[in-house]
């Protein structure tokens, strides 16, 4: 989910609908999808 917002608003900045969201805000949003996923790999590697 966090995947697909980050890219909807890194595709809406692109086009310039959302041109007042800084680039940085995006590279957060960026993180903390690769952070999320990492944490949920890690999660079902120990379920098992």
């Amino acid at each position: 989910m966090l995947l697909g917002i980050t890219l909807g608003i890194w595709i809406m900045r692109g086009f310039g609908v959302l041109t007042f969201i800084p680039g940085g805000l995006i590279w957060i949003l960026l993180l903390a999808t690769i952070g999320t996923g990492v944490v949920y790999v890690v999660q079902r590697s120990k379920r098992w």
